[in-house]
């Protein structure tokens, strides 16, 4: 079995799959990715997870990670090599991914947005594409068909714009953050929910389709979506796929190129 991380802003979010039939993955968990933790910490957790769930943490023959946090690299390193005895695969500047970064300095680009973008050009060759992640932060990134990796567009995540809400202003509460049904919101709670909702809807439709006309001639490309938040935004039929795997997919594939 393959065991996959991306370690984001707020969250590790993990997988494991079989490396024989990687298209399904067994199990997938979160844990806050918290700097500071040490690779004990990190080791335990990734064995008892793993343990909890009716598998077995010896059979784990590899490893491989992204992370927008850098703090994390080395802890997650070290758990790794003592508690699973597996030197990790990191995605990162130097690796093969298939693709050709046009982003004017590559080693800027995050390494969760590359592992997306090589996921989805596995999963839909010789497709024109823009992919976005609700996670933490939304962002929305180009692929051609060819598999040049243009760029994209980063906005503030729903989790991020309800807490600036909530830390920044003397009456607004925290939310809960849902799929608004309406607009008009009748109480405060409402009010920000349906903000919230509707405010970042917009974006990404209006994001998706500025990038369409300057990268596709205004031609439709695929719209897939991933991240936590995605699946809030299913019944508007602004994706053409929800895959909320897709990163630890692409770490998947960049193993397997990389082997």
């Amino acid at each position: 079995m393959i065991l996959t991380l991306d370690v984001g802003n707020s969250q590790i979010y993990g997988g494991v799959f079989d490396i024989q039939k990687t298209e399904k993955m067994l199990l997938s968990f979160r844990r806050n990715s918290k700097q500071g933790s040490s690779s004990d910490e990190v080791g335990i957790f990734l064995r008892s997870v793993i343990k909890e769930n009716g598998f077995n943490p010896t059979d784990i023959k590899q490893i491989a990670f992204c992370s927008v946090v850098p703090d994390v690299i080395y802890s997650l390193k070290g758990a790794c090599q003592k508690y699973f005895g597996i030197n990790p695969f990191v995605l990162q500047a130097g690796v093969k991914t298939g693709l050709h970064i046009k982003y004017r300095n590559p080693l800027e680009v995050g390494a969760d947005r590359i592992s997306n973008s090589i996921a989805v050009s596995k999963l839909y060759p010789k497709k024109n594409a823009i992919i976005i992640d609700l996670g933490t932060a939304t962002t929305l990134d180009v692929l051609t068909e060819e598999k040049d990796y243009l760029g994209g567009a980063i906005i503030p995540g729903m989790k991020i714009s309800m807490e600036s809400l909530e830390s920044r202003t003397a009456r607004l509460p925290t939310v809960e953050i849902i799929s608004s049904q309406e607009a008009l919101g009748k109480s405060t709670v409402e009010s920000i929910q349906a903000g919230l909702y509707y405010g970042h809807l917009g974006a990404i439709k209006e994001i998706s389709q500025r990038l369409s006309q300057e990268c596709f001639e205004g031609k439709k490309p695929l719209i897939v979506g991933t991240g936590g938040f995605s699946s809030l935004f299913e019944k508007e039929k602004v994706f053409d796929a929800i895959v909320p795997d897709l990163v630890l997919k692409g770490l998947v594939y960049s193993v397997q190129m990389n082997a």
